[in-house]
């Protein structure tokens, strides 16, 4: 028996019930069977290092991960020691191999074992086990992607609107921050909120001026959807891709915005907003213009909506068919990924 389903009929179907964002089992259902098994991004255009240590997903799942750059590939794998389970590469480093700190282990920057001192007469050693565990691992466009279990490959969270990232020369993008957010708020509450321009008219007053409401679109694919504003002149204004579950690129005349929604506890997140500047003439104009202000208006919703959803009186909501067909895309796959 499934713990919750989401009627295929935007015309009848109803939300995901508030349990699931007052649960705590939910919650922690989601580590496993939604983020475990989705892709994250790891590292942008901008990484440089041989070695990249990378906390995947800290405080929620919390994988030590080493993104290793050779001469002619790139490599994700586990940051843990086989012997005792140290954290191998603590800062970004030019290395020709992986050295553990604690017992002088080592490694190929493939994650091959090499040499380990004093265990001579060790029975079956070296094996497999030995070598660091690889990491499904992805690259679009300078901005890479790693994968813990994954229900599916990459390409298949991408699809159709690949032509967004893949077009993207990455050498003409340079990187200008990183800013974070906390919310509190729960971790889907914040991502429906991006997944529907309905709210636009009603909280965003700037930017309701520069996107042409009544020609916004949502497109729905198998794990994304991607949505399109355009300017009252009909030139595109911004479009957002949606990678399921927490993944957002913003695409601008500028450049791209990247938002990704780390969650914290059922009632707070943390947004880490990431800037890569193409043009820096037309940086920060039009939809792309104060995304500052945008945020902590879209922060203010979702937090009284998470109060909200605390009520008795509420459980589940309907949806507008014209324009919330990327929140209730989002809710199916939730509820499919829950079982």
């Amino acid at each position: 028996m499934p713990e919750f389903s989401i009627d295929p009929d935007i015309r009848r179907a109803r939300t995901l019930p508030s349990r699931f964002y007052t649960d705590a089992r939910f919650f922690e259902l989601s580590k496993e069977r939604i983020f475990a098994r989705t892709w994250q991004l790891v590292a942008g255009p901008e990484l440089s290092a041989t070695l990249t240590p990378v906390n995947l997903l800290p405080g929620f799942l919390d994988e030590p991960l080493l993104i290793s750059q050779g001469d002619s590939s790139t490599a994700c794998m586990s940051n843990v020691c086989t012997h005792r389970g140290k954290v191998l590469v603590e800062e970004p480093c030019e290395a020709s191999l992986i050295r553990c700190g604690y017992h002088g282990r080592r490694f190929s920057l493939e994650g091959k074992f090499l040499s380990m001192p004093e265990f001579e007469g060790v029975e079956d050693f070296p094996s497999p086990d030995d070598d660091l565990r690889p990491v499904a691992f992805a690259e679009r466009s300078g901005f890479r992607f790693a994968s813990l279990d994954p229900i599916s490959p990459f390409e298949d969270f991408i699809t159709e609107p690949a032509a967004h990232i893949t077009d993207l020369d990455p050498a003409s993008l340079k990187f200008t921050g990183r800013r974070e957010y906390r919310v509190h708020a729960h971790w889907a509450l914040y991502c429906e909120n991006y997944l529907e321009g309905f709210h636009i008219p009603y909280v965003h007053q700037a930017l309701n001026k520069v996107v042409d409401y009544g020609t916004y679109t949502t497109e729905t694919f198998r794990y994304s959807s991607l949505q399109t504003g355009f300017d009252e002149g009909g030139g595109v204004a911004g479009r957002y891709l949606f990678i399921f579950p927490n993944l957002m690129f913003n695409f601008y005349p500028w450049g791209i915005s990247v938002n990704v929604v780390k969650p914290v506890s059922p009632a707070e997140i943390v947004v880490e907003y990431l800037t890569y500047v193409a043009d820096e003439t037309s940086f920060a104009t039009g939809a792309g213009g104060d995304l500052d202000a945008v945020e902590l208006e879209d922060e203010a919703v979702v937090e009284s909506v998470q109060r909200g959803i605390r009520s008795r009186f509420y459980d589940r909501g309907r949806y507008s068919p014209t324009r919330e067909q990327g929140t209730h895309h989002f809710h199916r796959l939730i509820a499919g990924f829950i079982g």
